[in-house]
């Protein structure tokens, strides 16, 4: 993959993307360069480079959505300034963000079908073999293996749809 010939062609239009998306041009800017090192550093992820616009404009977006995110936090930080913490190691955004992730992935868990739920619980959060769930659900390993790729393609799309993450 070229990335800086993919640079070149795509990064303008994201930035315009951005400008609407975050609302200002200072706020753009900062998203395109945070997406664009984002996108160096993980390049190889990237399996296709005819989806390059769109995989940069959704890093970028999810990097708009923090930015925002700590913009709508600014005042209750400005009052915790104000006061002595219990504890000081305490980050209010981060907490704020970990909750709205948490709730994010839990709402993404509750919108895929009763049978692709199962076998996603007990693939990726409880960390069940293939053989232990096909066992246990009373199904073939390819139906595991079929139900787990279509519940994680379903749990993707809702977080992107979602602007989590």
């Amino acid at each position: 993959m070229d990335y800086d010939r993919l640079v070149r062609s795509h990064k303008d239009a994201v930035y315009r993307q951005m400008v609407r998306v975050c609302g200002n041009i200072d706020d753009a800017e900062d998203v395109l360069v945070e997406s664009l090192l984002a996108a160096y550093k993980f390049q190889e992820t990237l399996k296709d480079p005819a989806a390059f616009q769109a995989w940069l404009a959704m890093i970028a977006r999810r990097a708009c959505t923090r930015i925002k995110r700590h913009e709508a936090l600014r005042p209750i930080l400005a009052l915790q300034e104000g006061f002595e913490s219990a504890d000081p190691s305490t980050d209010i955004v981060k907490q704020v963000e970990a909750a709205e992730m948490h709730q994010c992935v839990h709402n993404a868990l509750d919108s895929l079908p009763p049978k692709l739920r199962e076998v996603y619980e007990r693939r990726e959060l409880r960390q069940q073999s293939a053989e232990e769930t096909a066992s246990e659900l009373g199904i073939s390993i390819s139906a595991v293996k079929s139900r787990l790729h279509r519940a994680r393609q379903i749990v993707r799309d809702y977080l992107e749809q979602h602007a989590c993450g």
